[in-house]
């Protein structure tokens, strides 16, 4: 497996395919199962590559860095390592903040960029998130499969999708493979970012892909409407895991991104 040193981390990353650059970066306590399926169709026309961020997977468990601005800082430092000053950065859930980061810090690094069911710019509001952190915490400790089993079924709905071993690889990975750091850092990084203001100043041609069963639906539109330069796609029958749900679906909303830029209504007319 190959892996590169950035930023005092030891990351994991793949990379496969010929063509215009494309990171892949998953979302809160996930890892590359998120989006290899997706990577697999984009391969055949871009050279992608898929990252798993300190805390998750086979990267370095460190124990200070799991938060927004560090992960934004390891994707643009490893993609420069793999030889791209500048690439397309497609982000899942926290990875839509980590792409917020680069998009605001390092904008001469993204080409475009793709904010799949992404968190909200205005964070996670509320208690419930850290009650959750701690509910996972004791339910890993308990060895409480069970606990991490209820929480995956929570909203089943696509059975050709949402299989058995789907639930098996993200309870095995919650119960053993993501940090703990991870868990509780990144999770007060999305509590306290704030970007709504900064989304206006972010002239990245922007693609957003929502699920219209996720929760953040509502959230992503807004951020959408903030954007300046951005395109909304919708996927009637995905929640949360998008690229999951929908995984044909999404290569080709983000393949025709690549090929046409952020279409709507406005940048039509400029047209």
């Amino acid at each position: 497996m190959p892996y590169v040193t950035v930023n005092n981390a030891r990351l994991w990353y793949d990379a496969a395919g010929e063509g215009a650059p494309i990171l892949l970066h998953h979302g809160y306590t996930a890892s590359r199962d998120n989006w290899q399926p997706v990577g697999r169709i984009l391969e055949h026309k871009y050279r992608v590559v898929i990252m798993e961020c300190r805390g998750c997977g086979q990267s370095e468990h460190t124990e200070e860095g799991n938060n927004l601005e560090q992960f934004a800082e390891d994707a643009v430092a490893l993609m420069r390592e793999l030889g791209h000053d500048t690439f397309t950065f497609v982000g899942h859930s926290m990875g839509g903040g980590v792409g917020m980061t680069i998009a605001i810090k390092h904008p001469e690094a993204l080409d475009k960029l793709v904010l799949v069911g992404s968190v909200s710019a205005k964070g996670l509001i509320g208690q419930s998130f850290r009650t959750n952190v701690e509910q996972r915490l004791a339910a890993r400790k308990a060895r409480d499969r069970d606990f991490f089993l209820r929480e995956q079924r929570d909203g089943f709905f696509r059975p050709d999708v949402q299989t058995e071993a789907w639930f098996e690889k993200r309870i095995h990975h919650m119960m053993h493979v993501i940090s703990e750091r991870h868990l509780v850092d990144a999770m007060q990084s999305m509590q306290s970012m704030d970007y709504t203001e900064a989304l206006a100043g972010i002239e990245t041609p922007t693609l957003v892909i929502a699920g219209g069963v996720d929760p953040l639906m509502k959230t992503n539109i807004e951020d959408y409407q903030r954007l300046p330069n951005a395109a909304l796609h919708i996927f009637s029958r995905a929640a949360h895991e998008i690229g999951i749900h929908e995984t044909e679906g999404t290569a080709k909303a983000i393949d025709e991104f690549m090929q046409h830029g952020p279409l709507n209504a406005d940048t039509l007319k400029r047209r």
